[in-house]
């Protein structure tokens, strides 16, 4: 058995950290002069001892290096013990929430998913709003970290082809996830900051700005209102697209671009491909409205862009019932769904760069079989694509499409009916947000699900959230025996 401290030590830590972030909801509700503060104080003491004494008695174990094994349980240990402690708030606060539910809100905000249980969101304490977004915005700049960090080093999905973007060798995780973390922080930050004072610009108030900037950044898609973005002008909506499509960029081409090096970003094409397939959905939509719906105003266009690019990123926002569109836009947003952004940004899904390797590498099979004696390379950004990162993305679509099968499946076996079964699978796994038909679609939510729908979506939303595998990997015999 394989030393557990040094991930004790780890998750006692972010854990502690998680309580602290509860003071600053817990100062919202003291100036607004509300008893709710007593709430967030409650609930950052017990969330700081408890991950304090966890951190203190590992801490004889703590050490610069991980095995394989311990990185991969600290990556699905994190993430599955700061959504218990992140519930506690909603569980002794206004929302006075059932366990299930708690976690259920919770475990949405960190995996940046965006499905919500709460309804009537405008009447609640601006300290769990404030703990809504703050706990999307934390999960946002963890996940980026994961995906830069932990996940090539894992080669999971793929991810492997991105190493060489790193900051260099396995076996320094944690010195290296700390480097990463403090320069993708300052842009993270400033990022936010400009998207919050665009919305003020726009006519937000300070504090909704505040918050829907921590959930676009995200690309997570916590609102402060039942009606989403529904609620705020059309200046707002042109604001959000333009960060939503940011965030769902390689942040590390940022960390290059503010080293002065613009190159990469602009010759990423992964970046070209994701922006490409963006404008593809967005003109076939609009041709829809124009020429089926007859809505041929500004407005129309304006409500294709934002629900498409808030769909494609993962952010899950939205300004109109879609559902009304008709059945081909259903359709279209439905996979547009299932692509995502690019590696290394908050967005989530598959990712663009998965369907790019899959599809060099269809390229060349056909030309194999057109030219059986000639030689055919699959390449990506000029480099030949190597065995092992071809296997491991083949094997993220097959886990990801028996995973959707699976899920959605048993969700249906709780009684629930085929479009909120199979849109609420997808919604979960590829942490969209959403779903599709009346129950769970745009202008709904997931309150009225039953306990075990709530309980499996969340189990989802947590495999999804990191890349399926990495998690999938612990329920192995041979990895408990290395």
């Amino acid at each position: 058995m394989f030393d557990l401290r040094p991930v004790g030590y780890v998750i006692g830590l972010l854990v502690a950290m998680l309580g602290l972030t509860m003071f600053l909801p817990m100062a919202i509700d003291l100036l607004d002069g509300t008893e709710h503060w007593s709430v967030f104080f409650l609930s950052a003491v017990v969330t700081i001892l408890v991950g304090g004494l966890v951190s203190l008695s590992c801490h004889n174990g703590r050490g610069d290096r991980l095995s394989l094994q311990q990185t991969f349980l600290l990556t699905t240990g994190v993430w599955l013990a700061l959504p218990f402690f992140g519930a506690l708030p909603f569980m002794v606060g206004e929302t006075e929430a059932r366990f299930v539910d708690a976690v259920f809100e919770a475990m949405s905000g960190l995996t940046t998913t965006g499905s919500t249980v709460f309804s009537n969101l405008e009447e609640l304490p601006r300290g769990i709003l404030l703990w809504r977004g703050l706990l999307q915005w934390l999960g946002g700049i963890g996940i980026i970290v994961v995906a830069m960090v932990f996940l090539p080093e894992l080669r999971v999905g793929g991810m492997q082809i991105f190493r060489s973007e790193g900051f260099d060798t396995f076996g320094k995780i944690l010195p290296r996830a700390t480097e990463i973390s403090s320069r993708i922080s300052v842009i993270y930050l400033a990022l936010t900051i400009a998207c919050a004072i665009c919305y003020v610009a726009t006519g937000m108030s300070a504090f909704d700005a505040v918050v829907h900037a921590m959930t676009t950044l995200a690309t997570g898609g916590f609102a402060n209102y039942d009606a989403s973005f529904g609620a705020f002008s059309q200046g707002t909506e042109y604001v959000a697209v333009v960060f939503m499509l940011l965030a769902a960029l390689p942040f590390v081409r940022f960390v290059q671009l503010t080293a002065g090096t613009a190159k990469p970003l602009v010759k990423d094409t992964q970046i070209r491909a994701f922006l490409a397939t963006a404008l593809v959905i967005v003109v076939m939509l609009a041709a829809w409205q124009f020429l089926v719906n007859g809505m041929r105003d500004e407005e129309s266009l304006r409500k294709v862009m934002f629900n498409s690019v808030s769909l494609l990123t993962g952010t899950g926002y939205a300004s109109t019932d879609y559902m009304i569109w008709g059945g081909f836009p259903v359709a279209v947003l439905f996979f547009t769904g299932l692509i995502g952004g690019c590696a290394g940004s908050t967005a989530c899904s598959i990712k663009v760069f998965r369907y790019q390797l899959l599809f060099a590498s269809i390229k060349a099979q056909l030309l194999k079989i057109q030219h059986p004696s000639g030689v055919f390379t699959a390449r990506y950004q000029g480099r030949k694509i190597e065995e092992d990162v071809l296997g491991s993305v083949m094997s993220f679509f097959v886990f990801f499409t028996v995973t959707l099968g699976g899920l959605a499946v048993l969700l249906s076996m709780t009684g629930l009916d085929l479009t909120t079964s199979v849109s609420g699978a997808a919604a979960a796994l590829a942490n969209i947000g959403p779903g599709m038909g009346d129950i769970i679609g745009p202008s709904g939510n997931f309150a009225t699900l039953n306990d075990a729908a709530k309980w499996l979506l969340t189990v989802g939303m947590l495999i999804g959230r990191l890349e399926l595998l990495a998690v999938y990997v612990l329920f192995t015999v041979q990895f408990w025996r290395a």
